[in-house]
C-alpha cells in the first residue's frame, strides 16, 4: 500500500512537471535569426488578458545568463506612450543582442548578467501586441494600462510557475514614470489581498512624474547647455512655458503666443540637434525617440528619422517574427512606436511621484535616475521631485550627493534619502540611458538590485 501512494505521489508530480513545461514550451526560442551561441533561454509570445480571447499581450522574456532561478525578475517598461519595450529596451537598450545588419551581436553589457529580463509591449496595440476589436485601441488610459499589466504579471507567472516566488524589480523609463508607479499600487493593493508577487523595488529612468516639474525645467536646461538665447529662455519661463504649449497643445486650443514661443525655440535649439541626448549627432533611429507625448510637435507621419533602422528592420523580417511566435494583426509592419493607440494624451498631467511616495511609505525601494545628456525630461526637473518628496517623507539625507565610478572613470552623482529613496545621474546618458551609456548603466542596475551603495572608489 505504502509503495502504492508513493507511485501515485511520484506520479501526480510528474504529471504536475509536464503541465509546467507546456505551459512555456511553446513559447520557448529555439534561436533567434543570426544571433550568436549563448547558454541561456529564451522565450516569447503572448498573454491573453480576457476570456474572450480578443485582447494579448506580447512579452520577450531572457533567462539570466548565469544560475536563472536564482536571479531576481526584472520587468521593463519603455514609455510613449505607445513605444515599444521590445524594439527599444531590448534590442536597442539592456537586452542580449543587438540587430547589426543581417545578424544580432551580443550585448556585453546586457542586464541579464544580473536578472531575468522580461519585456512588455504594453499597452495593446503597440508592437506586437493586438486586440481583435480594433475598438481596444480607443480610450486608452493610465488606468486601464495599469490593469492589463497587472493581470499579464498575474497570467504569466502562471505560465512560469517556476519564478513565482522570485524576487520582482519593475523598471523603465520616459512615460513609464506613469506606467511603473501605476502598476506598483496595484500590485500593492493586490498583494493586501493575497500575497502574489514579491515586488522588491522600481527604478525609474528620466521620467515623467510631475508635468509641469518636468517639462518646465526644459527651458533652464537649454539655456544652461547653450541652446537657447538669454531673451528666449525668458520668454520660455515667463510668457509661454513647455507645459502650457504641451496642455494647449492636446486640447486642441494652441495659443498664437505658445505657437510663436515655440517657433523660436525650435529655431534656437535646431532640428540638428538630438533633443534626447544633446550631445548626440541628428541622424539618430527613431527606436531612441519616445516622442508621441514629450515631443508632440515633432510627431509625423514616419518614425524614422535615419535612412537605415536596423532594429526596425530585423524585427519585421518574416524569420525573426516565426521565431518570436509573433504575428501581426490589422498591422502590415511592426512600428517602434504605435500608430493605431489612441492614448488619453491628458493622462500626462496626472502627478504620479505621490504614488512614489506611496510605494516608499509601503517599503519598497525606488531609484529614480537621469542620462544628464536629456533635455525631454531633464536630470533638474528630477532632482527636484526627489529632493521635494523626502521632505514630504521626512526622509533625512543618508548618503550625501557624491560622484560614482564605473570603469575607472565618473559614472555620475548620486545622492540617499533614508534606506528606501534615491537619486542619480548616469554621466553622458542620454534619455535612453542603457543605450548611450551601457557600462555606467549596468553599474547602476547592479547596485540596484543588491541594494547596495553605488561604487564610491574605483
Amino acid at each position: 500500500m505504502a509503495f502504492r501512494n508513493m507511485l501515485v505521489l511520484s506520479l501526480v508530480f510528474f504529471l504536475y512537471i509536464m503541465k509546467v513545461k507546456s505551459s512555456s514550451v511553446g513559447d520557448k526560442i529555439s534561436e533567434l535569426p543570426g544571433q550568436p551561441v549563448v547558454n541561456f533561454q529564451q522565450y516569447s509570445g503572448y498573454v491573453t488578458l480576457d476570456e474572450n480571447k480578443e485582447r494579448t499581450l506580447f512579452y520577450y522574456f531572457v533567462e539570466a545568463q548565469v544560475d536563472p532561478l536564482s536571479k531576481p525578475i526584472l520587468l521593463w517598461l519603455n514609455g510613449g506612450p505607445g513605444c515599444s519595450s521590445l524594439g527599444v529596451g531590448a534590442f536597442s537598450e539592456n537586452g542580449p543582442f543587438r540587430p547589426s545588419g543581417n545578424v544580432l551581436v551580443r550585448n556585453e553589457y546586457s542586464w541579464n548578467r544580473e536578472a531575468n529580463m522580461l519585456y512588455l509591449e504594453s499597452p495593446i496595440g503597440v508592437g506586437f501586441s493586438y486586440a481583435t476589436n480594433s475598438s481596444s485601441y480607443e480610450g486608452v488610459n493610465d488606468n486601464i494600462t495599469a490593469r492589463d499589466n497587472l493581470v499579464f504579471l498575474q497570467k504569466w507567472f502562471v505560465k512560469f510557475p517556476q519564478y513565482k516566488n522570485r524576487s520582482l524589480f519593475i523598471a523603465g523609463e520616459s512615460y513609464a514614470g506613469h506606467y511603473i508607479p501605476q502598476l506598483a499600487e496595484m500590485i500593492l493593493q493586490s498583494n493586501s489581498k493575497e500575497q502574489l508577487f514579491h515586488l522588491k523595488g522600481i527604478a525609474l529612468g528620466n521620467p515623467v512624474l510631475e508635468f509641469a516639474t518636468d517639462f518646465n525645467s526644459r527651458a533652464e536646461y537649454f539655456w544652461s547647455h547653450g541652446l537657447i538665447s538669454d531673451g528666449t529662455y525668458k520668454l520660455f519661463t515667463s510668457t509661454c512655458n513647455y507645459s502650457r504649449y504641451v496642455s494647449e497643445y492636446y486640447r486642441g486650443s494652441l495659443s498664437p503666443i505658445c505657437s510663436k514661443v515655440m517657433s523660436i525655440v525650435n529655431q534656437e535649439t535646431s532640428r540638428f540637434v538630438d533633443k534626447y541626448d544633446v550631445t548626440l549627432d541628428v541622424c539618430i533611429s527613431s527606436v531612441f525617440s519616445q516622442s508621441k507625448v514629450l515631443n508632440p510637435q515633432q510627431v509625423t507621419e514616419t518614425i524614422d528619422v535615419c535612412v537605415e533602422d536596423e532594429t526596425v528592420n530585423y524585427l519585421n523580417r518574416r524569420d525573426v517574427q516565426k521565431a518570436l511566435h509573433a504575428r501581426l494583426v490589422g498591422l502590415n509592419r511592426w512600428l517602434v512606436c504605435s500608430n493605431i493607440l489612441d492614448y488619453e494624451h491628458l493622462d500626462l498631467e496626472i502627478p504620479t511621484i505621490s504614488a512614489v511616495g506611496n510605494i516608499v511609505k509601503a517599503g519598497i525601494p525606488v531609484l529614480v535616475y537621469s542620462g544628464d545628456q536629456d533635455s525631454v525630461v531633464p536630470l533638474t526637473g528630477s532632482r527636484t521631485l526627489v529632493h521635494k518628496l523626502a521632505q514630504q517623507l521626512a526622509l533625512s539625507t543618508s548618503s550625501p550627493y557624491r560622484v560614482w565610478f564605473a570603469g575607472m572613470q565618473v559614472g555620475g552623482w548620486t545622492q540617499v534619502y533614508g534606506d528606501l529613496l534615491s537619486f542619480a545621474t548616469i554621466r553622458g546618458a542620454s534619455h535612453e540611458a542603457p543605450f548611450s551609456q551601457p557600462e555606467r548603466s549596468l553599474v547602476l542596475f547592479k547596485s540596484f538590485l543588491e541594494g547596495k551603495p553605488l561604487p564610491e572608489t574605483f
